[in-house]
C-alpha cells in the first residue's frame, strides 16, 4: 500500500500550475478561454504549450496523448515523445501550439457506423480547454473531442460539449425572464457514483468467461448471497481497504474528487462517489477512475469488474448519475429557493425536465442500453426498464395543487398561484428515496440510476441536457412574449404537469402493479437493447437532435449501428465461450467424474450417473444448438443480427447455463474445472 498522501490535483495542470507556468497575459487569456470559450490564437497557445510541456517533463513526462473517448466503451490514446531533432542532430524537448490544439490519428479501426471507410483513415482530435491537462504515468494527457475527416463526431464527448452549450443558451433566456441578467453561463453538473466487483486474480485466471466477457456465465448459486444484508456498509476488509486507500491516492493526484467508499449489497461488490463537477469533467474522470480501480486492483492481486451483471442471483453494478443545474455565480437551480420568484423558477425548471423524460423516455432508455445493461435492469436493486420519475409526495403535493388550481397548505404556508405565495421551503429530502425509481429527485437533483457501471455517463447526459433545453426554449419561446407573465407562467407550469403527470410515480417501480399502471398510462418498456434501438431513428428524436445541433441524421445513423453491432457481437462472443467451456472443461468434468463412480455399486452413485449422464447429453445438444445460432448471427446484418441474438441466442444460452449449473451442483469441487461462485464473491 502506498502511504503517501499526494497533493490533491497535483499531476493537473490546473489553476495554480498555470498561473506559476504562464506568464499572467497568457494565463488571463488561458482563462477567458476555459471559462466563455473564446478563440485561443496560436501565438497564446504556443505559449501554454511550452509551460504544459514543462510542468509535465518536471512531473516526469516524456510523451504527451491527446487522451479521447472513442465509440467503444474505452478511453484511446496515442503517445507522441516531446523530442524533436535539431539540425545540427542534437535533441531537444518541444511543444507547440498546433500540437496542443490539433492531434492526427487513424480513425478506420475505431467503431464509426459507416461514417468512415477502412481506407478513410483520418480522425482529428481538438483539444477541450474547459477539462485539465495531467500527467498519467510518464505521459500528458489532453483531454480531447474526436471527429472524422468532414467533421463527423466519431466520439462521446462531442455531442456532450455541443449539448452543454444548448442547454446553458436555453437556461440564460429562461433565466432572464426571471430578471436575472448577470449570469453569463448555466453548467449541468454531475456526481457519478460507481459500483464495482473485487474478486481475486488467481481465481479470475482460472474461468474463461471472466476473461473473454467479464462476467460469469456459468455458476451455480452458493448457499449464501447477500440475503442476510451483511456487507452492505459492514466493516471493509484491510485487503480492499488497502485498495481503496492507493484509489483515492492516485485519483486525488488527478484532481478527481473522490470522497465516498464503502461496501455495498451484494458480497465483493463495493461503491465509490465523488464530489459534483461540470458534466464533461466529470465524464473525464469517470473514465479516469474506471482505469485506476482496474489498474490498481491488478497490483493488489485483485480484479475489479465493472460488468453490469457479472453474478447471477445477487446485485448488478450501476452507475447513478446525479445531474443538476448551476449558474456560473453558483446558484443551483433544482434548489426550491425561499422567495416567490425562485419557487417560481424552480417549478418551471422542474417540469421542464419532467416534460423532457415524459417526451423522449426512448431516448433515455437508448443512453443507458447495451447487453450488459440488459441483465441489470429490473432487478436487485437496479430499477426497471419502465421510464418513470419519482418526485416525492410534498413536491408532487404542490404540482397537484397548481394542476387543480387549489391551494396547498404545508407547515401553515399556501401556494395559492405560481410566484403569488412562499412555497413551503424543502429540506434536501423531502422524502424517503426511492431506489426503484429510475429517474428520482433527492433535494436539489436528478438521481439517474439506469447507467450501467462500466457506461460512459457522456451518452445519458448527452441526452438529458438536450431535451431539457429543447424545452425550456419551448417555454422561453412561450414566455418572451407574454403580456402577462405570472398568469402565463402560472398555466404553462399547470398546462405542463397536466399533459406530463402519467410520468411521475413515487411507488414501488419493481411491483406486478405498476408495470400493470405504466402499460395502463401508455408508458414505453423496453426491456432488450433491439427493442430500444428501434426508436433510435423515430422522426421526433431524429428532429430533436438535428435542430438542436447535437446530431446529424448520419451520425444517428452510425450510432445506431455501432449500438446494434456491439450487442450482437458482446451476445456472439458469450455464446461462443460458453460453448468452449461446455464442451471443453464442463462436460469432460461431469463425465471424468461419471466414470469414477463405475461400478455404480450404491443408490446414491446410481441415481448421480443418472442425473449426470441426462444432463451431460442435454449439455451437449446444446452447445451444438448454441454453436449454431452463433454463427447464424454472426450472419446477419446488425439489426437482423441483434433481434436473431435476443430470439435464438441468449434463449439457448439461459437453457445451456440452467443445465451446466444443475450438473455442477452434483458434481464435487475436486472434478469442477473451474472457480465456483462461493469461491469468488467470498474469496477475499
Amino acid at each position: 500500500m502506498n502511504t503517501e498522501r499526494p497533493s490533491f490535483g497535483s499531476l493537473v495542470f490546473g489553476d495554480a500550475a498555470m498561473k506559476q507556468y504562464l506568464a499572467p497575459s497568457v494565463y488571463e487569456k488561458i482563462q477567458k478561454t476555459i471559462k466563455n470559450g473564446k478563440h485561443l490564437d496560436i501565438d497564446i497557445a504556443n505559449e501554454v504549450a511550452d509551460g504544459m510541456k514543462n510542468w509535465a517533463i518536471e512531473k516526469g513526462a516524456t510523451h504527451f496523448t491527446h487522451w479521447f473517448q472513442p465509440l467503444n466503451g474505452v478511453t484511446a490514446e496515442k503517445h507522441d515523445s516531446f523530442i524533436c531533432t535539431t539540425a545540427d542532430g542534437d535533441v531537444i524537448y518541444k511543444f507547440s501550439g498546433r500540437e496542443l490544439i490539433k492531434g492526427e490519428g487513424d480513425a478506420s479501426s475505431l467503431p464509426s457506423g459507416g461514417l468512415r471507410a477502412t481506407f478513410e483513415a483520418r480522425g482529428y482530435t481538438a483539444w477541450d480547454a474547459t477539462s485539465y491537462a495531467f500527467v498519467k504515468g510518464r505521459v500528458l494527457c489532453i483531454p480531447t473531442a474526436f471527429c472524422s475527416y468532414d467533421g463527423s463526431s466519431l466520439d462521446n464527448k462531442t455531442p456532450l460539449l455541443r449539448s452543454m452549450e444548448k442547454i446553458s443558451k436555453a437556461a440564460l433566456r429562461v433565466l432572464k425572464l426571471f430578471g436575472n441578467g448577470k449570469t453569463s453561463c448555466v453548467r449541468t453538473t454531475v456526481g457519478a457514483e460507481q459500483e464495482y466487483f473485487l474478486i481475486p486474480e488467481e481465481l479470475f485466471v482460472k474461468r474463461k468467461d471472466l476473461i473473454y466477457t467479464g462476467r460469469t456465465l456459468f455458476g451455480a448459486r452458493p448457499p449464501k448471497g447477500q440475503e442476510l444484508d451483511d456487507h452492505y456498509y459492514g466493516s471493509i476488509k484491510p485487503r480492499v481497504a488497502s485498495f481503496m486507500t492507493d484509489v483515492n491516492n492516485e485519483l486525488w493526484a488527478l484532481g478527481v474528487p473522490a470522497k465516498t467508499e464503502h461496501n455495498e449489497a451484494a458480497p465483493a461488490q463495493h461503491e465509490l462517489a465523488p464530489i459534483f463537477t461540470t458534466s464533461n469533467i466529470a465524464a473525464d474522470q469517470n473514465q479516469l477512475t474506471m482505469e485506476i480501480l482496474k489498474n490498481v486492483a491488478r497490483r493488489h492481486g485483485l480484479v475489479c469488474l465493472l460488468h453490469e451483471k457479472p453474478f447471477d442471483g445477487v446485485n448488478g453494478s450501476g452507475k447513478h448519475n446525479n445531474w443538476s443545474m448551476s449558474t456560473d455565480d453558483g446558484v443551483n437551480l433544482l434548489e426550491p429557493g425561499e422567495t416567490p420568484a425562485e419557487n417560481a423558477q424552480f417549478l418551471l425548471f422542474l417540469s421542464a425536465i419532467v416534460s423532457a423524460v415524459d417526451e423522449y423516455p426512448e431516448l433515455i432508455r437508448i443512453s443507458v442500453a447495451g447487453a450488459g445493461n440488459d441483465h441489470r435492469l429490473g432487478g436487485n436493486e437496479a430499477p426497471p426498464a419502465i421510464i418513470s420519475v419519482f418526485l416525492g409526495d410534498e413536491i408532487t403535493g404542490v404540482l397537484d395543487a397548481i394542476e387543480e388550481n387549489r391551494p396547498y397548505s404545508s407547515h401553515e404556508k399556501e401556494l395559492l398561484r405560481v410566484g403569488v405565495h412562499t412555497m413551503p421551503k424543502f429540506p434536501r429530502d423531502t422524502t424517503d428515496r426511492n431506489r426503484t425509481s429510475p429517474i428520482a429527485f433527492t433535494g436539489n437533483k436528478f438521481e439517474f440510476r439506469i447507467p450501467g457501471a462500466p457506461a460512459s455517463i457522456s451518452s445519458v447526459n448527452t441526452v438529458i441536457n438536450t431535451t431539457v433545453a429543447s424545452k425550456l426554449n419551448e417555454y422561453a419561446d412561450i414566455l418572451e412574449g407574454s403580456d402577462n407573465f405570472a398568469d402565463d407562467l402560472h398555466q404553462l407550469i399547470r398546462d405542463e404537469i397536466s399533459a406530463h403527470r402519467r410520468i411521475i410515480f413515487n411507488g414501488n417501480c419493481y411491483s406486478a402493479q405498476w408495470r400493470e399502471e405504466a402499460e395502463k398510462r401508455g408508458l414505453s418498456n423496453l426491456p432488450s437493447t433491439p427493442e430500444a434501438l428501434a426508436h433510435m431513428l423515430d422522426e421526433k428524436n431524429v428532429r430533436l437532435f438535428t435542430e438542436m445541433g447535437i446530431f446529424t441524421r448520419a451520425e444517428l445513423i452510425s450510432r445506431r449501428e455501432i449500438m446494434l453491432e456491439n450487442y450482437c457481437k458482446l451476445i456472439c462472443i458469450e455464446g461462443l465461450t460458453m460453448v468452449d467451456m461446455a464442451r471443453r472443461q464442463i462436460i469432460p468434468a461431469v463425465n471424468s467424474f461419471r466414470r469414477s463412480l463405475i461400478p455404480a455399486e450404491t443408490a446414491y452413485e446410481r441415481e448421480i450417473s443418472l442425473k449426470l449422464a441426462s444432463l451431460s447429453d442435454k449439455a451437449f445438444s446444446l452447445v451444438k444448438k448454441l454453436e449454431r445460432n452463433v454463427e447464424g448471427a454472426r450472419a446477419l446484418s446488425p439489426q437482423d443480427g441483434a433481434d436473431y441474438c435476443l430470439n435464438d441466442v441468449i434463449p439457448v444460452m439461459n437453457e445451456l447455463r440452467s443445465v451446466c449449473d444443475g450438473a455442477e451442483l452434483l458434481t464435487p469441487e475436486s472434478f469442477w474445472p473451474f472457480p465456483n461462485y462461493g469461491d469468488l464473491m467470498f474469496g477475499i
